[in-house]
């Protein structure tokens, strides 16, 4: 998307909770991951209408913690863009895979992960149910199980 900037957040910079909240609506459980992550920002016209959060595992894998549009932004290939800025920032510090894990019931994720060359590698049956005091539902469906997938940066 032309104009489309893509920044990383610097220390002491406050975190874009907002945004982070649309992928994962626990606060919690954000404040438990967020602080070992690198967290990007995306604005378009001085506008932040997107991030992600990228957390090393171990000294080849890097995960997608986090990732979200705006809504009025969803739609327009933003995702897609963010998605392929973190597979290329995993490369560029040396990692060789990157994972990203979403619910059951996040249909357009599952699509779109799987057509940047995702691969589904673990089903992690009742994490939202265990992890989430409120029932979650998306697409008229409970998410219930966490579906991670993986791919070669």
């Amino acid at each position: 998307m032309e104009g489309l900037q893509i920044e990383l957040v610097e220390n002491g910079r406050e975190m874009p909770m907002d945004l982070l909240l649309l992928a994962d609506p626990s606060a919690e459980m954000i404040s438990e991951y967020i602080h070992d992550c690198r967290v990007f920002i995306a604005s378009l016209n001085g506008a932040m209408v997107a991030c992600y959060a990228l957390l090393p595992i171990d000294e080849i894998l890097m995960e997608i913690k986090n990732i979200a549009v705006a809504e009025r932004y969803q739609g327009k290939g933003i995702g897609a863009l963010l998605i392929k800025d973190a597979i290329e920032t995993a490369k560029n510090l040396g990692y060789k895979k990157i994972r990203i894990g979403t619910g059951n019931s996040s249909i357009g994720q599952l699509q779109l992960y799987q057509k940047l060359g995702f691969i589904q590698r673990e089903v992690i049956k009742g994490f939202f149910q265990k992890n989430y005091p409120e029932p979650i539902v998306e697409n008229g469906i409970e998410c219930v199980d966490m579906i991670v997938l993986e791919r070669n940066v």
